[in-house]
C-alpha cells in the first residue's frame, strides 16, 4: 500500500471469554452487542485522526450485522465519521485459527498495525502470525493479562495516531518479551506465561485449577491481573519492560516453604504450595524439570510430552511490538495532533500562575 494513506486492520474474536472458566468460576460473558459497539468505537477513533479503510476479520456469529448497522445508520445520518470499513474474504472456522487466517492475510495485505479483541490467547494467535506487525489490544477475554483494560475509542485514536504520524515513531511502539518453547522439534510461543501441569491429557484446556501444577515461567509478573502469571506476582514483580522474566517451582506437598492465596481465574483464589522462584534471564534455554506433563501457553493446555521430548523454554526480549496507547495521547497532545487551529490564531494556555504580592 506504498503511497496510500495506512491502513488499519482489526480482528476481534466472537467467542473469547467463553471457555470452561465462564462455568465453573465467575467469569464473564461478553454479549456479541458488546463487541460489535467495541469495534464501532475503535472505528470511530479511528476516523477521528484521519485512517480511511480499515480491514476487519469475518465471523458468523454476528459481530458484523451489528456493525454494518452501525455504519449505516450513521451514513444516513451524514455523519461520516466513520472510515471504509472492508472484511476479508476467507473462509470461517469459528476456531483460534481464524485469527490466525486474518493476521497472515492483514500482513499481506500491508495494514499498518493490527487492533484485537480478545484475551490473551486470542493476542498470543495473532502475534504468532502478525510477522512483526505492531498490535494493539482490547480486552474482552477470561484471563486478560497481556492485553490492558483501555477505553477502545481511545485505542482507535492512538493507533490511528502511531501509523499516520512519523514524528510519533519515538514514543509509539514498546518491545515486548515472549516465551518460546520447543518440544520434540515444534515451537510455541507465550506471550506472558508457559505452565507446567503433572497430567499429559489435554482435557479441558483452560487452566482453572491448581492441582498437579509443576513449573511455571512468565515475561512479566504484575500483582493485579487474572491467571498463571499473579502467582509469581505475588512472588517477586516483575515489569514488561524489564529484560528478566521469573520462574517458579510449585510444591503440593501438605508443608510447602510458601503458601500464596493467588487469583488464577475471575472469583477463584486458589491456596499455592512454593518450592521456590527466581529470576529467568533471557536468551537462555530452560530445560523443563517434570518429566512428562503438558504445557499450557497464556492460560491454556495445547501439547502434551513424554520423557523423550526434553522440552525447553527461553525468554526472547524485543520479540514484538504493541502501540502505546497511553505515550501517543499525551504526544498527540503536545503536538496538537489532535487541534484544530484557524487561520494564524493558536489558543493561548489560562493556567493561572500565582500572584505577586504589591509591594508596600
Amino acid at each position: 500500500m506504498s503511497g496510500t494513506r495506512p491502513v488499519v486492520g482489526i480482528i476481534a474474536n466472537p467467542v473469547s471469554a467463553r471457555d470452561i472458566r465462564r462455568i465453573v468460576a465467575h467469569a464473564g460473558n461478553m454479549q456479541i452487542t458488546d463487541r460489535a459497539n467495541i469495534v464501532l468505537r475503535l472505528l470511530a477513533g479511528l476516523g477521528a485522526v484521519g485512517i480511511e479503510r480499515v480491514l476487519v476479520m469475518p465471523e458468523n456469529s454476528g459481530i458484523r450485522q451489528h456493525v454494518v448497522r452501525g455504519l449505516e445508520r450513521s451514513s444516513n445520518l451524514g455523519e461520516g465519521r466513520f472510515p471504509a470499513v472492508e472484511y476479508l474474504d476467507m473462509p470461517i472456522s469459528s476456531s483460534v485459527q481464524d485469527s490466525i487466517d486474518a493476521a497472515g492475510r492483514m500482513r499481506a495485505a500491508g495494514v499498518a498495525a493490527i487492533i484485537v479483541l480478545g484475551g490473551d490467547g486470542t493476542h498470543r494467535a495473532v502475534v504468532g502470525a502478525c510477522d512483526g506487525l505492531p498490535i494493539a489490544g482490547v480486552s474482552t477475554g477470561t484471563n486478560n493479562a497481556f492485553p490492558k483494560f483501555q477505553e477502545p475509542t481511545t485505542v482507535g485514536m492512538a493507533v490511528g495516531l502511531a501509523v499516520t504520524d512519523p514524528a510519533l515513531s519515538a514514543v509509539a511502539f514498546d518491545d515486548n518479551k515472549l516465551l518460546e518453547v520447543e518440544v520434540a522439534g515444534q515451537r510455541e510461543i507465550a506471550l506472558v506465561d508457559v505452565a507446567i501441569v503433572a497430567e499429559r491429557y489435554i482435557g479441558a484446556r483452560a487452566l482453572w485449577r491448581a492441582q498437579n501444577f509443576k513449573e511455571l515461567f512468565v515475561t512479566f509478573a504484575e500483582t493485579e491481573v487474572i491467571g498463571m502469571s499473579v502467582v509469581a506476582g505475588l512472588l517477586d514483580p516483575v515489569g514488561r519492560d524489564a529484560p528478566e522474566g521469573r520462574h517458579v517451582v510449585f510444591d503440593n506437598s501438605p508443608n510447602p516453604a510458601c503458601r500464596l492465596q493467588a487469583p488464577i481465574a475471575p472469583g477463584v483464589i486458589e491456596s499455592i504450595g512454593i518450592e521456590s522462584w527466581g529470576s529467568l534471564p533471557p536468551d537462555t534455554p530452560h530445560a523443563i524439570a517434570q518429566p512428562q506433563g503438558s504445557i499450557a501457553f497464556d492460560g491454556e493446555r495445547e501439547l502434551s510430552y513424554s520423557a523423550d521430548d526434553r522440552p525447553m523454554v527461553t525468554l526472547r526480549t524485543n520479540a514484538f511490538r504493541t502501540i502505546n496507547v497511553s505515550a501517543c495521547m499525551n504526544q498527540g497532545a503536545r503536538s496538537r495532533l489532535l487541534s484544530d487551529h484557524r487561520g494564524d490564531r493558536v489558543p493561548t494556555s489560562t493556567t493561572s500562575q500565582p500572584q505577586q504580592e504589591e509591594p508596600v
